[in-house]
């Protein structure tokens, strides 16, 4: 198994539609401002963040529950950045839809940018065959209140290509979240 280059993924883009919208190359400046990174990096692809968040409240005094989830437990915000209750957590969606090929594994990480402000991204695996909008899981860390810019990076992504096909991908086993769109909640 072995790490992808920018050349395999702008190749995986343009081919395979593996990432819309796509951008070439790293972009810093938008309108002459700038802004954090997103695009493709030497070994990755730097995601942006979309206008869509929900952040989590205790309002409703509602109990998180995987298994039962209240959608009460969040408050749905749509803006140019999203400000996280100290201690507290937002869900938001990659701009970026993806189709991950059958033989690799897509693996999400924080920017360190974020990183350094407490602000904490989930790392999870995008499986074989899965596709969908990526829903990212932002935690505050800190004792301040944070703010997320939505349509700049927030989370890498590195390919990992198998040398082998696996026997039973995500969309084989009808996995939950295929196809995803929006900011989604647990399914159970």
């Amino acid at each position: 198994m072995s790490i992808k280059s920018d050349n395999w993924i702008r190749r995986m883009a343009a081919q395979e539609q593996m990432i819309e919208p796509f951008e070439y190359d790293q972009v810093r400046q938008v309108n002459g401002q700038r802004v954090i990174s997103y695009g493709t990096s030497s070994y990755g692809y730097d995601v942006r963040c979309s206008d869509e968040f929900k952040v989590f409240t205790n309002i409703h005094s509602a109990t998180v529950d995987p298994k039962n989830f209240d959608d009460k437990s969040f408050v749905d915000v749509k803006g140019d950045a999203c400000v996280i209750p100290p201690n507290s957590f937002a869900l938001a969606r990659t701009v970026e839809y993806f189709r991950i090929p059958r033989n690799v594994l897509t693996i999400c990480l924080g920017k360190s940018t974020y990183a350094r402000c407490g602000i904490i991204v989930n790392v999870t695996p995008l499986e074989p065959e899965w596709e969908g909008h990526v829903t990212l899981e932002f935690s505050n860390t800190t004792n301040l209140p944070a703010k997320i810019h939505a349509n700049e990076g927030v989370a890498q992504m590195l390919f990992l290509e198998s040398d082998e096909v696996c026997a039973v991908s995500y969309k084989d086993r009808g996995g939950k979240y295929q196809g995803q769109r929006g900011v989604t909640l647990p399914r159970t």
